[in-house]
Formats: C-alpha cells, sequence, structure tokens
C-alpha cells in the first residue's frame, strides 16, 4: 500500500496564504499588492513542490484566488520550475491590476537535484554573471515578450530570494530600454560586503581613477525605475540594503560635500573597482546587480532580532527572516521609504 506525505502548511493556500484578501482586493492598497505578489511568487514555489510530489492540486490556490491563471511555467535545465507567468483573467475591470505577473523562486534546499541548479545560479549571482544563466536568458525573451503584448504598464515582476534576483536583473534590463516595470523583490540579496562611511569615501576616490563613464549612463538610465524591495533587518541576505540606502542620509547630514561624495560612491562596487585597477575580470564591465539609483524600500519591523540572543538561536533567526510569508501577514508592521537619486553635480560660485 503506498503511503501519502501529508503537505507541507507553507504549500497549503488556506492556511499560510493571504485568505484576507479572498473578495476584498483593493488594488490601490499597496499592502494588498505586495501580499498578492507574495502569493504569486510562493505560488511557482508550490508548482515546483507539486511536481516533485506528481500532484497538481496545491498551487492552483494560490492564484485562483486573486483571478489569475497559469499561462505558462519556466524549466531550467535541470527540469525544475524556477518561474511562471500569469495572467490576470479581468485586467480591465478596475485599475492598477496586472495584465501579466512573472513571478521567479528562490532556492529550494531540500530536494538535491533542485538545489543544484539554484546553487550554480546562486554562485552567478554572486559574481555578478546571473544575465549569463541560461535560465535568465529564457526568462527574459518571455519578460519581453509579454511588455511587447500588453505594454509595461500592465506587466509585474515579482520575486524571493534567488527569484528576487532574477527579477531586479529583467527589471534593470526593461529599464534600460525604457520600460520600467513595477518590480515586488522580497528578500533579494546583497552581494556586497558591508561599507561604511569609509567604504564610500574609498569609493569615490577611486571612482575619480576608473573610468566610470559607464556606470554613470547605467545610473541615468534607472534614475526613474523604482522597484519595491522588501527586506526584514535580522536578515543577512538582504539587509545590507538598509545600510545602502541610508547611508546617502547618513553623508547628507554630515554635509560638506559629503552627499556628492556618496552619490559618486553608490554607483560603485569596490570589488568592481579593485577588478579594474588590477587589471582582472570578476564581471566587473557589467555593473553589479545590487547598486540601485531609485527605490521603495520598506522594512519589516516587526520581526527586530534580539540583541541577547545566544549565538546558536541567530541561524534560526536569520532564517526565519528571509521566509516569504511574512509579506502577507495582514498585520506586518513596516516602515516605508522612497529613495531618489539625484546625478551628482559641483556647483561652484
Amino acid at each position: 500500500m503506498t503511503s501519502i506525505m501529508a503537505p507541507k502548511e507553507k504549500h497549503i493556500f488556506e492556511r499560510s496564504g493571504p485568505t484576507h484578501l479572498i473578495g476584498f482586493i483593493d488594488w490601490n492598497n499597496p499592502h494588498h499588492q505586495r501580499s498578492v505578489a507574495a502569493s504569486l511568487v510562493e505560488g511557482v514555489y508550490t508548482l515546483e513542490y507539486d511536481r516533485r510530489h506528481n500532484s497538481s492540486r496545491l498551487a492552483p490556490s494560490w492564484w485562483h484566488y486573486f483571478n489569475f491563471h497559469l499561462e505558462d511555467m519556466l524549466i531550467d535545465n535541470h527540469g525544475t520550475i524556477f518561474c511562471a507567468i500569469y495572467r490576470h483573467n479581468y485586467p480591465l475591470s478596475a485599475p492598477n491590476i496586472p495584465s501579466y505577473v512573472i513571478a521567479f523562486r528562490g532556492t529550494i534546499w531540500k530536494d538535491f537535484k533542485t538545489m543544484l541548479g539554484d546553487m550554480k545560479a546562486n554562485i552567478r549571482c554572486f559574481f555578478n554573471d546571473l544575465h549569463n544563466d541560461s535560465s535568465f536568458e529564457l526568462a527574459m525573451v518571455w519578460v519581453v515578450e509579454k511588455v511587447r503584448l500588453a505594454g509595461a504598464r500592465n506587466v509585474w515582476l515579482a520575486g524571493h530570494s534567488l527569484g528576487a534576483a532574477m527579477a531586479l536583473l529583467a527589471g534593470k534590463k526593461m529599464a534600460e530600454m525604457g520600460c520600467p516595470l513595477e518590480t515586488y523583490l522580497f528578500n533579494p540579496p546583497f552581494c556586497s560586503f558591508p561599507m561604511g562611511v569609509a567604504g564610500s569615501l574609498t569609493k569615490a576616490a577611486l571612482s575619480l581613477v576608473v573610468d566610470g563613464r559607464q556606470h554613470h549612463d547605467h545610473f541615468n538610465a534607472l534614475s526613474n525605475w523604482y522597484p519595491y524591495i522588501f527586506v526584514n533587518p535580522a536578515d543577512p541576505i538582504c539587509s545590507e540594503y538598509i545600510t545602502y540606502f541610508e547611508q546617502r542620509d547618513t553623508m547628507k547630514e554630515i554635509g560638506f560635500g559629503f552627499e556628492l561624495l556618496e552619490m559618486l560612491a553608490t554607483q560603485y562596487s569596490l570589488r568592481s573597482q579593485l577588478s579594474c585597477l588590477l587589471g582582472m575580470n570578476f564581471g566587473s564591465e557589467v555593473p553589479r546587480q545590487h547598486l540601485l539609483p531609485s527605490a521603495y524600500l520598506i522594512k519589516n519591523t516587526g520581526q527586530v532580532p534580539d540583541s541577547k540572543a545566544g549565538l546558536f538561536k541567530l541561524p534560526r533567526r536569520a532564517y526565519k527572516a528571509h521566509k516569504l510569508q511574512q509579506w502577507m501577514d495582514p498585520y506586518l508592521s513596516s516602515q516605508y521609504f522612497c529613495y531618489k537619486y539625484k546625478y551628482p553635480t559641483l556647483q561652484l560660485g
């Protein structure tokens, strides 16, 4: 007799999903938009879960309740589902409803075959080579096609963790093409080392030595694109985005031209600058993925790490802070910040 394993609770929409929105979605409410985007990303995780268990019963609930249907799903070279293309059934019924949402899942650790493919993409992400990943290249074909069919205003991107990195890179490329897309990035990886004021000053100084015209053009092309970046201060994978953006305010408060230096520094990665100076190539010819001129930063303030937590509890807290489910919580406590990049100019007289 074959035993049937009970599904994981996180994959069951009725137990873990934003059920408070069923029949009550306000498409002008940013909290509702966030929850729906997160639900569609969870739908990709659950599609892959269903595939591994030869089932199709769990995933549809993650989009059906919000009047989406699954138009297609993208499969990587290892045979795993990493992306889903959703289409809304009634996109013209109310303002702000997207015609298409292209959603990417993050790393899955509990299946070796899936994890193997995901880790290859994670390594590419760390070394700023995600644009050469075959899965990303496939996804970009679909993104461009859906924008061609529906227009940039009617296409959303969404992703969690590694999937957020893919959505971010796709959003960047479309913004450079003059087609900024509404983009929801949940716990995106910040692939750089923590940098304080000294680091900003170092990068600003190196920017005067390294030819940065490519970076200037890249930043200017992206300056009017505002992706939504959802971060948890207790998550070491994404929390450095908080410092990256808050550093601008810190340097502005210092005064004496420090804001100008920070606006120069924010365009660069120290790793890329050093690679250029040393004549080495570690993806330095491509602007680092985490470098963003403008963004909406949403910080979860309801899961603050305990400063007295023991060493062995920290990994558990970090794992919880990285979970997608927090962004579907109707009682989420958060802070919202808007960062707009201003091209640094030196005024004389």
